[in-house]
């Protein structure tokens, strides 16, 4: 047992005490049986425990049982909705989403707004903060209720010091503590990540990589990203600059990139890249939102543009699956919209330049959550309190929706 072997009672209890409600924040309504097995912990143990946060207002119990499992139905544990919310922020090149969900994993509201391509890291912040403030207005939720805030950005961030690195969403961001300056403007705790390596969170909770070990998430939008997942979490590398797979090599004499290498895959096969082969035939307004809708249209040039980009992607993918040896590769992101277009190049190109046993090894899938992986990814970041500090972790003195929340 996990915190069954040592210690004081009180401590053992409130031990055990943190690690279901950590638990129950990692997956969302659990049937009492399964709390216990993943807790490794005893069924009554489990039982006192549930049945004490349940008298403390911070658990709910229902009679659904959704998992599909045999037997006779068990009823879900929660943690109680109203108790708080988290709140994510997705920024991308030409896009912000908010995002707010409650501690039960709903969606409570939200909102998506255009940016202009290299737009001002300073007007992005200030517009996100209003949207926030909007949607919680719209959904009735008091700033009490927030618990903090996931911002996701296009770009690498820098794990030890927090900063915005080269490469990113527009050259004035670069150098940007991104989570303090929007903390300062919102008021609320926030922590930023890659927007890659929160779609592959939010596809690890809850979408297609639920249940993998070892797995890649490719964003392909106007940049393209990878989140790594190793170990069935998401692997940031030394200082948190991992899967950056679009300043991989493409064409070494290709077009030189923003971030000052040549032909990276990113400059040849990214959305922008693509808008930009396309400006001369379909005009220079063309965006990805239309190249998806002429690709689901059977347009020819738009499906060869986006065919040639997933083959030239795989190519890149086929090195990471000889390197980790994924056992699936989720495509997500705006162009993955475009489907076996995109997907099937990707998959003929891995087959071709990995190394076999890795390439039959790699399943190539598209996620199930669509462009909204990245700010459901910044909601659980909150949820899941991934690699920081953001609340206090004692569930002694919870008091209802007062209360500070744990993250996980």
């Amino acid at each position: 047992m996990r915190w069954e072997g040592g210690g004081s009672q009180t401590s053992l209890r409130e031990g055990n005490r943190r690690r279901v409600a950590g638990l129950l924040r990692a997956q969302g309504p659990t049937t009492r049986a399964e709390l216990a097995r993943l807790a490794e912990l005893s069924r009554s143990t489990i039982s006192a425990i549930i049945t004490e946060l349940i008298d403390q207002g911070w658990v709910e119990e229902t009679g659904d049982d959704r998992t599909g499992q045999a037997g006779r139905p068990g009823s879900l544990v929660t943690l109680n909705p109203s108790a708080g919310v988290a709140v994510g922020i997705d920024i991308d090149h030409r896009h912000l989403r908010v995002m707010i969900a409650d501690l039960g994993h709903m969606v409570l509201g939200e909102t998506s707004l255009p940016l202009e391509l290299n737009h001002d890291a300073s007007e992005a912040m200030e517009l996100a903060a209003r949207a926030v403030e909007s949607v919680l207005d719209e959904a009735q939720i008091p700033a009490r209720l927030v618990l903090g805030v996931g911002m996701a950005l296009a770009g690498p961030i820098e794990s030890r010091g927090g900063t915005v690195r080269p490469s990113s969403i527009s050259p004035s961001w670069v150098g940007v503590d991104a989570a303090s300056e929007m903390g300062r403007r919102l008021g609320f705790p926030v922590i930023a990540d890659n927007d890659a390596n929160l779609g592959a969170l939010a596809e690890l909770m809850w979408g297609a990589a639920r249940g993998v070990s070892e797995g890649a998430y490719i964003n392909v939008g106007t940049g393209i990203g990878a989140g790594l997942i190793i170990g069935g979490a998401v692997y940031r590398g030394a200082i948190g600059t991992a899967g950056e797979i679009g300043h991989t090599t493409a064409d070494d004499r290709g077009p030189v990139c923003r971030c000052g290498n040549r032909g990276c895959l990113e400059r040849v096969s990214g959305g922008s890249a693509l808008l930009q082969d396309l400006a001369g035939s379909h005009g220079a307004d063309l965006s990805l939102e239309d190249l998806v809708a002429h690709v689901k249209a059977g347009e020819t040039a738009c499906c060869r543009i986006v065919s040639d980009a997933g083959y030239l992607i795989g190519h890149q993918v086929a090195a990471l699956c000889n390197l980790l040896n994924p056992e699936r590769v989720i495509v997500g992101g705006p162009l993955s919209a475009t489907g076996d277009v995109l997907l099937e190049p990707i998959r003929r190109s891995i087959a071709r330049s990995a190394l076999p046993i890795a390439a039959e090894t790699a399943e190539v899938v598209p996620g199930d959550l669509g462009e909204r992986a990245t700010a459901l990814g910044a909601v659980a970041l909150v949820l899941r309190g991934s690699g920081a500090n953001l609340f206090d972790d004692r569930m002694d003195g919870w008091k209802g929706t007062e209360a500070v929340a744990v993250g996980r």
